[in-house]
């Protein structure tokens, strides 16, 4: 075999050579991009809450108001991961931008000139509500939404005029919960 035939095969088993090389390094390189996304997907702040109207035992009715929206401020906090909820003011602010997931319990004693209407809002502006009514007993109702929120944004639950709401600091009837599902 000739110098230049031996020099010929040299280069061809490192070409080949390269080339699985760079193939190994193409799937570390896209193994680091996904090691990265976990990595920061798991230091995404942890924001979670639940809290219910009232903090003491024993019943009670809040409400009604009769001038305007009221917003509801929820007492009795049973977490407040990240703590994106204010007890003073009722209000959720979110940390970061990403979709959050919001649930609204409401419960009320019945009567015929009144029911329980609540409305969840973001920024001031209503997104969903609950709403029973009836003559007698108790009755309750619920909904729960999933929103893209920006960092800032702020959602809370309001009364609407002329409603009530109940809850009882034993049992914690009225509640208001949310958590972040995942940043964007």
């Amino acid at each position: 075999m000739t110098m230049g035939t031996r020099m010929e095969k040299e280069m061809e088993r490192l070409r080949t050579e390269n080339e699985e090389q760079a193939k190994e390094l193409k799937i570390l390189y896209d193994t680091k991009i996904k090691m990265d996304e976990l990595i920061k997907q798991n230091q995404a702040p942890k924001v979670a809450f639940s809290a219910s109207l009232l903090t003491f035992f024993g019943p009670q009715s809040v409400g009604p108001f009769h001038d305007d929206l009221h917003t509801l401020i929820y007492k009795h906090i049973f977490l407040n991961t990240g703590n994106a909820y204010d007890a003073n003011t009722g209000i959720f602010t979110a940390p970061v931008r990403g979709v959050y997931v919001f649930r609204v319990f409401s419960k009320a004693r019945g009567n015929s000139l009144k029911a329980v209407t609540a409305g969840l809002f973001k920024n001031d502006q209503h997104i969903i509500s609950t709403h029973g009514h009836q003559e007698g007993g108790f009755i309750s109702s619920s909904n729960g939404v999933s929103l893209l929120l920006e960092e800032g944004d702020k959602v809370k639950v309001n009364l609407y005029p002329g409603q009530w709401i109940f809850d009882n600091g034993e049992h914690h009837h009225s509640t208001f919960s949310g958590h972040l599902l995942f940043p964007m």
